[in-house]
């Protein structure tokens, strides 16, 4: 087949245009700019166009979009014009694994990081898996990679249910808490596209959730139901299948973790702090061992686990103060962060907010208000609007109407300038957001250094 990838660059889709092309498909598309990934596709043959024009989609190539391009992108436009096939991103990836054991992770919070670990985890034990991971790691690979394995590690985003189109045969969810309700609409219908991604897993796949969570544990007790084969994992007692989870505090918030399976005892020592990470790294504990490896040796492998870009990076310290970058944008994801920070350090908690989506920010307000209460100041700045449209009335200032002690800053240049003159040495900036406020790090880092 013939296929054109819209926004080939990304790292999501450039895993896709590998896979497709070493299953013998040909492969072509476009991007807005020219960057090292481009140019390494282009080394392996396959033609980039830089910039979205109609000219650029042959007539018999199936098109492939993400969720972030338009629907009035002019390949979109033209291959809709000409009734061509035109394929969701995921819908590519499930039709490029091929034969190869298809490992996807789900979840509202953790999908990068679990699936990351167990990336890294696989790559450490020899069978050099492919990946198409929204983040880079943090030895600076990239979050798309075509290996020469059988094995293919990926994020299924339940964001727009685009998660349905996959068939793995190992299905991680690390929790089931309700998001994206404006394409939903209730908490029930979100519940139920987990309860459809676990029905699409292949017979005899597993089933893999984290019973500490209460959406976790219904989505275990339906697919159970349902004659789906699942193991469950967390620090509370559960039932059959279940691994137990101990999990001890180590210096600069790190931790150590007891595994318990069956008569079976694995220690996973970590590198990256928080007790939501340890959690994380028994799912994809269980995952790798479903895949026959050693628990043991696979204990180890996730030992060497460094971390994702923007999950608590630290980007740098200057004037005696950390500043640390995290893509938290859920309530539950700001509190799990705050605490990790609380869990490495004896100074303030300094804290510049992007909310993400105008939809989330006004369903979620008073919710990111209480998390942000953990901190000890409190800048939120304009929301990053992404995919919608401003609503009126729903800006950064409806989470600060919450908490008294925060300030509202739209400019986020100026915020960061704010956030900075506030610090103390011994202090711990944090910027989170799912937004652009990663760039301001380097300018709060500069203004310390001043």
């Amino acid at each position: 087949m013939k296929f054109h990838l819209i926004g080939i660059g990304g790292a999501g889709m450039s895993v896709v245009a590998r896979l497709l092309q070493a299953e013998g498909h040909e492969v072509c598309g476009s991007d807005r700019e020219d960057s090292a990934v481009v140019a390494q596709l282009r080394a392996l043959g396959i033609e980039v166009h830089i910039g979205h024009e109609s000219a650029n989609v042959g007539a018999d190539a199936t098109v492939v979009y993400s969720t972030a391009i338009k629907s009035d992108n002019p390949e979109i436009e033209i291959a809709r014009k000409r009734g061509q096939a035109i394929w969701h991103r995921s819908q590519a990836l499930a039709f490029a694994s091929g034969e190869r054991d298809f490992i996807a992770v789900a979840g509202a919070h953790g999908k990068t990081s679990t699936s990351a670990m167990i990336a890294v985890g696989l790559e450490h034990l020899g069978a050099d898996p492919s990946r198409a991971i929204g983040g880079h790691l943090a030895d600076g690979k990239p979050g798309g990679y075509l290996g020469s394995g059988d094995i293919l590690v990926a994020e299924a985003d339940e964001s727009d249910g685009s998660f349905l189109n996959y068939q793995p045969r190992i299905a991680v969810v690390t929790n089931v808490e309700p998001d994206h309700l404006d394409h939903y609409g209730s908490p029930e219908k979100f519940e139920q596209a987990f309860v459809d991604f676990a029905q699409r897993i292949v017979p005899g796949g597993l089933l893999v959730c984290c019973a500490d969570d209460p959406g976790g544990r219904r989505l275990a007790q339906s697919a159970r139901r349902a004659g789906i084969r699942v193991a469950t994992y967390g620090t509370q007692p559960y039932i059959d299948d279940h691994c137990q989870v101990s999990i001890s505090s180590a210096p600069e918030g790190l931790s150590s973790v007891i595994v318990s399976r069956g008569r079976t005892e694995t220690e996973i020592d970590l590198l990256v702090p928080g007790h939501h990470m340890a959690l994380n790294a028994v799912g994809a504990w269980i995952a790798c061992c479903e895949l026959g490896f050693d628990p043991t040796a696979v204990g180890q492998a996730l030992a060497s686990f460094r971390g994702t870009g923007r999950r608590f990076e630290l980007r740098g310290t200057a004037g005696g103060v950390r500043v640390i970058d995290d893509y938290a944008h859920h309530p539950t994801e700001v509190q799990a962060t705050l605490r990790t920070a609380r869990s490495m350090t004896n100074g303030r908690i300094l804290v510049l907010f992007q909310p993400h989506l105008y939809s989330r920010t006004k369903n979620f307000a008073s919710s990111f208000a209480s998390a942000l209460d953990l901190a000890d100041e409190v800048i939120v700045t304009s929301v990053y609007a992404a995919r919608e449209v401003e609503s009126d009335g729903v800006d950064g200032d409806a989470i600060v109407a919450h908490l008294p002690k925060a300030h509202f800053e739209p400019d986020m240049f100026r915020a960061a300038h704010q956030i900075a003159q506030l610090a103390q040495p011994g202090d711990v900036i944090l910027t989170m957001g799912a937004g652009n406020i990663t760039s301001v790090g380097t300018d709060i880092i500069a203004e310390l250094a001043s």
